[in-house]
């Protein structure tokens, strides 16, 4: 379980496609402070377990083992090595729950369809399929990219969010432009509702 605060823009170091999956390796600062084999981080929003941690100077190269379906529902797809991608540790029981409750688990891809400045801060319009976008409310949370945003304008086929400067700044969304794919995560509260209503519909 995450929260959707970003620690870090990590570095992709390496993508080397292996006979059974795709190994992913990532330079970070700070979630590789104290990081063990196992342990679960969330890499551009996608729940990746650690399967090797190195040493590089003062940084951690972390490996992770993407399955191809993993890597195919994610925007991994269009990752080069240099590209920054957004890193965050899994929640401690009684860590500080600033964001939102992020899984990890992508319900899909996203494109951006406009993105620009207004101000000092930046709007930003996502095109999302329906599957995700029937979860997202006006004011609701959303994870993009593994960032927890505030929905601002829910459209028929979009939506819209506002950057504050801080956030353009720690986050790999400085990098991003119009055309580029992000992964989307809704809030699993909606999720729930929805199934617990269909369940007590069909009685």
């Amino acid at each position: 379980m995450f929260t959707g605060i970003v620690e870090e823009t990590g570095v992709i170091e390496k993508i080397t496609p292996t006979k059974n999956s795709i190994a992913l390796t990532v330079r970070a600062n700070v979630c590789g402070r104290g990081l063990k084999l196992g342990a679960s981080v969330a890499v551009n929003g996608c729940c990746l377990t650690t399967v090797k941690i190195s040493a590089r100077g003062k940084s951690k190269l972390i490996q992770f083992d993407l399955l191809q379906e993993s890597w195919q529902r994610t925007n991994f797809q269009f990752a080069q090595v240099g590209s920054l991608v957004n890193l965050e540790r899994s929640l401690r029981a009684n860590g500080e729950l600033g964001g939102h409750f992020v899984t990890g688990h992508v319900d899909g891809l996203g494109k951006i369809i406009c993105w620009e400045r207004a101000g000092k801060d930046h709007v930003l319009d996502i095109a999302a399929p329906p599957d995700v976008l029937r979860y997202v409310v006006h004011k609701g949370s959303i994870t993009v990219d593994g960032i927890s945003l505030t929905v601002a304008v829910v459209q028929k086929k979009s939506f819209r969010i506002w950057i504050i400067p801080h956030t353009f700044a720690v986050t790999a969304l400085r990098k991003r432009k119009v055309g580029d794919a992000v992964n989307l995560e809704a809030d699993l509260l909606g999720k729930y509702v929805e199934k617990f209503l269909a369940a007590r519909t069909a009685k």
